[in-house]
């Protein structure tokens, strides 16, 4: 039998059970201090330990009528948190693997290049690479890509095979990878190459 200012552990949970704040606060000033110690040997970081045990107490208020009265509250209490704690470094190593992964990217992968960003700056690379390509070869890759036109519609229109639009797509494509090839990713996400 564990008493909390006199009072037994267990009648104290039975008034948690039924809201009674009084009875929260004695356990809730009771434990919290070594709560946030002892998590604090988990997460080396008070402010962490801090939020973990908060976030405890406002389980147990909340979740109240799921607490069984004739466990200790100290063990669960101190096991909860330490659970907490795992989860909370688990989450971390997860959290700080992804950071470094990012940057990895950010530093090495063109997407992560702002100036990809700027639309206008990137139109007016595409619109360069277009205007550069051979009349008729501009001609039927707009009417393709930009246009949305099906290749047996652009040859009926221009009165071409094709196998010519085929060809004129074709070298389009070849001539604009050269041309665009630092956006190359970028590119094929929209599917404009």
């Amino acid at each position: 039998m564990h008493l909390i200012r006199g009072i037994e552990e267990r009648v104290l949970v039975e008034r948690i059970q039924q809201k009674d704040k009084t009875a929260f606060e004695l356990i809730f000033n009771y434990y919290y201090a070594g709560l946030v110690v002892y998590c604090t040997q988990f997460t080396a970081e008070r402010e962490e330990a801090e939020s973990i045990v908060q976030d405890f107490f406002v389980q147990v208020w909340t979740n109240s009528s799921t607490i069984d009265a004739s466990l200790s509250l100290k063990n669960y209490s101190f096991s909860a948190i330490k659970n907490r704690s795992l989860n909370f470094l688990k989450h971390k190593k997860i959290q700080e693997k992804y950071v470094k992964e990012t940057l990895h990217l950010s530093e090495t992968n063109l997407l992560y290049d702002p100036d990809l960003y700027i639309s206008s700056e990137l139109q007016e690379r595409i619109k360069q690479a277009v205007d550069a390509l051979p009349e008729k070869c501009r001609e039927v890759f707009i009417m393709n890509r930009f246009k949305g036109i099906k290749n047996d519609e652009i040859a009926e229109t221009l009165n071409i095979s094709k196998r010519t639009v085929e060809t004129h797509i074709s070298n389009a494509l070849k001539v604009l990878r050269h041309e665009l090839k630092d956006y190359l990713l970028l590119l094929i996400f929209f599917k404009i190459i």
